[in-house]
């Protein structure tokens, strides 16, 4: 008797065994790669999802937004996060994908505290980051040699300030940094410093550049008043199902649009009162 129970617990146990791995078959568990300015987002909608859903999982990563669309579309990953529309992207075939547009970004010009200027032309913003303009004294600020630092090639945050600012030309040579974060550090620690980063990753280390008088804010966003700014974009390779469909419905919610969303720095797409396709026109 003692031998047949051993046997019926370990075929008990065989049986747990088994449901357990068709439970993890079943796809509770995703990834979602790419733009580290929408990286904060989606880490903080997953921690609160996953909070809610036990048992469910969302892995999310960053690496730019170039790496996001390349392995949504390889089917390396559920979820690409994109600063771009996958048609802007050499190599990604758009029709393939299915867009999912979470947020606005904002992009705004970041500088050392200490370099004397607080406003600054679009045109001689142009000129900084093209090499043009090689110190802060050529625009009224202090006798210190302009530090420019680039995101990486890649980076849908450098692609739409490239856009926006530099009319698509490709910014002078430098310094390149993956993360917005240690961007943000850099540009706080070294005299002369610029650069550009999310709105959501700007704090008071750093001062931020108002350019033609108009102020890199939220409102000003909305109404296109301020031009520097980026769809934030969740894509998938064809229509999302299983957790990936109820992951992205969840971002998509009123309630984690109003909650979180805005806190974070981001803008719901509700908020605008302007919409650009991915040429950047404006749809009337």
């Amino acid at each position: 008797m003692k031998k047949n129970g051993i046997i019926l617990a370990l075929f008990g146990s065989l049986i747990l065994l088994t449901g357990c791995a068709k439970w993890i078959d079943r796809g509770e568990s995703i990834t979602a790669v790419g733009s580290s300015a929408l990286q904060p987002l989606v880490e903080t909608v997953a921690e609160d999802y996953q909070t809610n859903h036990p048992g469910r999982f969302i892995n999310v990563q960053g690496g730019g937004s170039g790496t996001g669309l390349s392995q949504v579309q390889s089917g390396a990953v559920e979820i690409g996060n994109s600063d771009l529309f996958a048609e802007e992207k050499s190599g990604i075939d758009a029709t393939k994908l299915v867009d999912h547009k979470v947020a606005v970004v904002g992009i705004a010009p970041i500088v050392n505290k200490n370099i004397g200027i607080k406003n600054i032309s679009m045109e001689n913003l142009r000129k900084v980051f093209l090499g043009e303009i090689t110190n802060w004294k050529e625009l009224g600020g202090t006798d210190e040699e302009i530090v420019i630092l680039n995101r990486a090639a890649g980076s849908g945050t450098r692609s739409t300030f490239e856009k926006w600012v530099l009319n698509g030309e490709t910014a002078v040579k430098s310094q390149e940094q993956d993360s917005s974060g240690m961007v943000r550090q850099i540009v706080a620690d070294t005299p002369g410093a610029i650069s550009y980063t999310a709105f959501s990753y700007i704090t008071n280390e750093v001062a931020t550049l108002t350019v033609d008088n108009v102020a890199p804010t939220d409102e000003n966003v909305t109404t296109n008043d301020w031009q520097i700014w980026a769809y934030e974009h969740m894509y998938t390779k064809g229509k999302p199902t299983d957790l990936t469909k109820e992951f992205l419905d969840y971002v998509l919610s009123d309630e984690i649009q109003e909650k979180i969303v805005g806190e974070l720095g981001y803008i719901p797409v509700s908020k605008m009162t302007v919409e650009r396709d991915w040429q950047g026109k404006l749809i009337n």
